[in-house]
C-alpha cells in the first residue's frame, strides 16, 4: 500500500514540476492594453524630455563657450519642437492602432465576418 501511495505522490510531484517547467507565454509589449491616462502621460513625458534635453544641451554649450544664453534659448526651442513632433507621431500611432482594431471588428462589405474566416 505504501508503494502505491509513494508512486502516486511521485507522479503528482512530477506532474507539478513539469507544469512549472513549461514556458509561459509572454505577451509582447504592444499587445498590452493602455488606458487613456497612460497614453496621455506618455505624451507629456515625451514633451518634457525634449525640453529638458534641449535645455541641457543649450546650457552646456553656453557654459563651455562662455556666451550669453543664446544657445540655451535656441536649443530649448528646438527641444520643444522635437517633443511636439514626437507627441504628434505617438498620437498618429495610437490613432492608427485604434482604427485598425475598429476595422477588424467591423464586418466586411459583402456581409461576411472576417473573424469567422480567420477562425477567431
Amino acid at each position: 500500500m505504501t508503494d502505491l501511495d509513494e508512486r502516486a505522490r511521485l507522479r503528482d510531484l512530477e506532474d507539478r514540476i513539469n507544469a512549472l517547467k513549461t514556458p509561459k507565454k509572454v505577451k509582447p509589449h504592444t499587445d498590452e492594453h493602455y488606458s487613456q491616462a497612460q497614453l496621455a502621460w506618455r505624451m507629456v513625458i515625451e514633451l518634457v524630455a525634449g525640453l529638458l534635453i534641449g535645455f541641457g544641451i543649450g546650457y552646456g554649450l553656453d557654459h563651455l563657450l562662455g556666451t550669453l544664453p543664446i544657445f540655451l534659448v535656441l536649443f530649448t526651442l528646438l527641444g520643444l519642437a522635437a517633443g511636439i513632433k514626437v507627441m504628434i507621431r505617438s498620437a498618429q500611432e495610437i490613432q492608427e492602432k485604434q482604427m485598425a482594431e475598429g476595422a477588424a471588428d467591423q464586418p466586411t462589405s459583402d456581409g461576411s465576418d472576417v473573424r469567422v474566416k480567420d477562425g477567431d
